[in-house]
C-alpha cells in the first residue's frame, strides 16, 4: 500500500470560508480549511506557515484563522514578512520545484519499515487526542502484521515499487520542460514514508541555496492523508528556521481542474477506448484511491467533491470529442474496520458484471504514477474479479506518468505559480506549545492507557481489529 488510507481555482484551503470559483461544489466545501490548520499554524503576523503539529477539531472550532492568500490560478502563497528575504539582493535568483509524493518501498526488505512510516503518520491514523501517545505502538503493530500480505503483493510486481523511478523520471521531464519555456529550475523529490525523504529534499533545497521554491504535490485532487500530509511535514521543517522561514514559497494545492490535465486524461481514454472492438459500449470504470468517511464529514476534507468534479470535467471533454460512453466511479484501497467512501471498487464490480456489462476501460484517476495499486491492485485483483463476474473485455489506461502534455501543463503550472512566490514570516512557539500544561498532559495519559488497555482486553475490538487487518 502506497498511498494513505491518499491549486484550486479561486480556492484556498488555510482560509476559513473555504470557497471553490465552480459553482457545481461550492456549497461542500464551507469551513472545511478551518477544521484543518489552525490560526497558531498560519497566523500572518505572528507565525511561520509552515509550522507545529495538526491540531483537534475542538481546538481548531475555538480559534479564529486567519490568512490573506493569493489564489489565482490554482495556486496557494503566502503573505509576505515585512522583512525582506536576507538574500534577495544579494545573491543570483535560483528557482526550485519540489515535487511530493508517498514513496514506496524499493526492495521487500523494505516493505514493513514503509508500512509503519505510513501508520504512524497522525494523518493516516487519527486517533482521538487522548489516545495519540498509542500512534507508534499501533503503527508498529500494524506493520508487522500487515507487512508479509504487503510483501506478497510488491514480489506480483517485481518485488518493489517503482514509485521512486517514475517520480525522478517525472523530475527530470519537469525541468527539462521547464527549460523549453526558458525556465531555469532545479526540480527534487520529496517523499513522505520513504527515501528520498522530504527532509532530504529541502537539505539539498538549503544546500543549494535556493532563492524561491515552488511546491507540487503529486496529487491532482487535494486530501489532508496526502498533500495535507505533506504540507504538515514541510510545517515542522520550516519551523524555526530563519532560512527556509524567510524563502518566498508558493504552494500548488490541487491541480485536477487545470485543461492540460484533462486534456491529457481524455487522450488516453480515447486511446484504450479504440481498442475495443465495440468501443462504444465500453463503460468507463473511474477507479480512485479512497479514503475514510469522517476525514470528509467531519474533518472537511475536499477530496470527494474534487474527484467528482475532475470525472465531470473529463467526461465533458470526451462528450465534446463525440465520446459519450457510460461512466461510473468507485474507491479502492481501504483499509481497517471504519467506512470509506462508497461505492467500494470490488462491490461495483461485482454489480456491473450481474448487471450485463461486457466491456470495461478501468482509469485510475488519483494516480499519476504506476505502482502498487494500479500494478497488483487494479491490474490483477480487481481484473481477476470483473472477469468472474462476467465482464468478458477488460482495459485498463496507464497513469500518466511521463506523458508529455502532462508534464508541459505541470511546468505551465510551476511557470505560473512562481511570480505569485511570497517569502514567509518568521516562526514563533504555537499557541498549543504555549498551552502546555504538564499536569494535563499527565492526567491525559494516565486515563488515556486505562482506556487503552480496557478496549484491547475486549474480545469484539480483539477480532474487528484482527479482521481489518488480513
Amino acid at each position: 500500500m502506497e498511498a494513505a488510507a491518499a491549486s484550486l481555482s479561486g480556492s484556498n484551503i488555510f482560509h476559513r470560508n473555504y470557497r471553490f470559483s465552480r459553482s457545481i461544489i461550492r456549497s461542500r466545501y464551507i469551513a472545511s480549511g478551518s477544521r484543518y490548520f489552525s490560526n497558531s499554524d498560519l497566523n500572518t503576523q505572528n507565525h511561520s506557515v509552515f509550522k507545529g503539529p495538526n491540531l483537534s477539531n475542538v481546538q481548531i472550532q475555538k480559534r479564529n484563522l486567519r490568512l490573506q492568500t493569493n489564489c489565482a490560478l490554482g495556486v496557494c502563497t503566502f503573505p509576505e514578512n515585512v522583512m525582506e528575504s536576507h538574500h534577495s539582493h544579494v545573491v543570483e535568483e535560483k528557482l526550485g520545484v519540489l515535487l511530493l509524493n508517498l514513496g514506496g518501498p524499493e526492495t521487500l526488505n523494505d516493505v514493513q519499515p514503509f508500512l509503519y512510516n505510513l501508520f504512524a503518520d497522525p494523518d493516516i491514523i487519527r486517533l482521538p487526542r487522548l489516545l495519540r501517545f498509542l500512534q507508534r505502538p499501533l503503527a508498529k503493530l500494524i506493520s508487522v502484521l500487515r507487512a508479509p500480505k504487503s510483501k506478497e503483493g510488491y514480489a506480483a510486481i517485481g518485488g518493489g515499487s517503482p514509485l521512486r523511478k517514475i517520480t525522478d523520471e517525472q523530475a527530470d521531464a519537469l525541468r527539462m520542460a521547464l527549460e523549453a519555456k526558458n525556465v531555469r529550475a532545479n526540480v527534487y523529490v520529496g517523499m513522505r514514508y520513504w527515501f528520498p525523504f522530504t527532509e532530504e529534499a529541502i537539505e539539498q533545497i538549503k544546500r543549494d541555496r535556493i532563492t524561491k521554491l515552488v511546491v507540487l504535490p503529486l496529487y491532482p485532487q487535494f486530501s489532508i492523508s496526502t498533500t495535507g500530509s505533506s504540507i504538515r511535514v514541510l510545517q515542522h521543517i520550516f519551523k524555526g528556521d530563519a532560512y527556509l522561514s524567510r524563502l518566498p514559497v508558493s504552494v500548488i494545492l490541487s491541480w485536477y481542474q487545470r485543461q492540460g490535465y484533462i486534456n491529457s486524461m481524455a487522450d488516453l481514454i480515447e486511446k484504450e477506448l479504440g481498442k475495443f472492438a465495440k468501443p462504444e459500449e465500453v463503460m468507463i470504470f473511474f477507479s480512485a484511491h479512497g479514503v475514510p468517511v469522517s476525514y470528509v464529514e467531519e474533518a472537511g476534507d475536499p477530496y470527494k467533491d474534487q474527484m467528482e468534479e475532475c470525472i465531470y470535467l473529463i467526461m465533458q471533454e470526451l462528450k465534446a470529442r463525440g465520446i459519450g460512453n457510460d461512466h461510473t466511479l468507485a474507491y479502492q484501497s481501504r483499509v481497517g474496520p471504519v467506512q470509506w467512501l462508497k461505492p467500494y471498487t470490488d462491490e461495483v464490480l461485482v454489480e456491473i458484471g450481474q448487471k450485463g456489462v461486457k466491456s470495461l476501460l478501468a482509469v485510475p484517476i488519483s494516480f499519476v504514477s504506476e505502482h502498487i495499486e494500479t500494478l497488483e491492485e487494479i491490474d490483477m485483483e480487481y481484473k481477476h474479479l470483473a472477469l468472474e463476474s462476467g465482464i468478458k473485455n477488460w482495459g485498463r489506461v496507464p497513469a500518466l506518468g511521463c506523458n508529455s502534455l502532462f508534464i508541459s501543463d505541470l511546468a505551465d503550472a510551476v511557470v505560473e505559480a512562481l511570480p505569485l512566490a511570497k517569502a514567509l514570516s518568521a516562526s514563533t512557539e504555537n499557541d498549543e506549545e504555549a498551552e502546555y500544561d504538564p499536569l494535563r498532559y499527565l492526567v491525559k495519559m494516565f486515563f488515556g492507557s486505562i482506556l487503552a488497555f480496557l478496549l484491547l482486553l475486549t474480545p469484539r475490538v480483539l477480532l474487528a481489529f484482527r479482521n481489518s487487518l488480513f
